[in-house]
């Protein structure tokens, strides 16, 4: 007897990563869904300009993110707003329970993504995509030639100061603390670095400027001394939370949170499958969103003719 379920596919999340299975996933003729909880297009939808997706040499996240809706739409993908609550297995049939309904399908792809720790000061928000930024590979090239500061003091945030040297004037790192916690190999490599600048014992109380960053209002926690520091753009790298707890079972996951997958995306959960940002990998961007997407839908339809011939 064939399985029965509401879906062929349920892809959780509507950012790059998720429309991009969704396409790949209606374009197999699969009963597909994606259930997104805000708008499609994840992060881009908020990132201001996109340099760095081929065949786009400049467009808007908006944009783009409206291309790759209509793109996945056009082969019949359908979209519902829900905000998933938990993800669980019912022999061969996985099971999504939403706020609203509950639905049913064969497989599953987990495009859930995640979010970059904010520093929550004034302006943070304001700024953002004018000048704050999480993502030194998508926004570095922006403020070239201009004074670029870096918050944080782990690897990640000295990782990224130090790519931003190739980009800024000078790039001056602030952390709360009077060392850094990278890597010791990591740490001597930007001590090295003649472009990079470590203002320590510093917390930032404020982010300014008119239409853009202009500067930041800092203190030093030590003496309680406040300045001003003169940028263009502030990087923040204060640590990343994979939205990763959605599933019910056994899934393996890294030590930060990251769900661990096989070469066809698939988890240690066989018919749930994961890409981009929520994945255990070394880069997060956009064409790595989609790469990933790619194969687990393709993955997921192999994964569904398998269950089919087992029937």
């Amino acid at each position: 007897m064939a399985l029965q379920t509401d879906y062929d596919i349920i892809i959780v999340g509507a950012g790059p990563g998720g429309l991009t299975a969704g396409l790949y996933g209606a374009r197999a003729n699969l009963k597909t869904l994606c259930i997104e909880k805000y708008l499609p297009g994840g992060q881009i939808a908020n990132t201001a300009d996109v340099e760095d997706y081929p065949g786009f040499e400049h467009i808007s996240g908006p944009e783009l993110s409206k291309k790759f809706e209509d793109h996945a739409r056009k082969f019949g993908l359908e979209i519902v707003s829900d905000d998933v609550e938990e993800i669980s297995t019912d022999g061969d049939i996985k099971v999504v329970k939403c706020a609203d309904r509950t639905y049913t399908a064969k497989t599953v792809i987990l495009s859930t993504g995640g979010s970059p720790n904010k520093l929550k000061v004034p302006g943070e928000e304001e700024f953002s995509g004018r000048g704050v930024s999480y993502c030194a590979i998508c926004d570095g090239a922006f403020f070239k030639d201009q004074i670029i500061c870096v918050a944080g003091g782990g690897d990640a945030a000295v990782e990224e100061g130090m790519f931003l040297t190739k980009y800024g004037s000078k790039v001056k790192l602030i952390h709360r603390r009077d060392e850094l916690r990278a890597a010791p190999i990591i740490q001597q490599r930007a001590f090295k670095n003649e472009k990079m600048e470590f203002v320590w014992d510093t917390v930032i109380e404020s982010i300014e400027g008119d239409q853009k960053v202009s500067h930041l209002n800092v203190k030093n926690v030590k003496t309680g001394e406040k300045s001003k520091i003169e940028c263009g753009a502030i990087f923040i790298f204060i640590g990343f939370v994979p939205n990763s707890n959605l599933v019910k079972g056994d899934l393996e996951k890294d030590e930060n949170g990251y769900i661990m997958t096989d070469y066809k995306m698939e988890t240690s959960i066989p018919g749930i499958f994961a890409c981009g940002d929520v994945r255990h990998q070394l880069v997060r961007q956009i064409t790595n969103a989609t790469g990933d997407a790619t194969t687990a839908a393709m993955a997921a339809s192999k994964y569904i003719e398998e269950l089919e011939d087992k029937e």
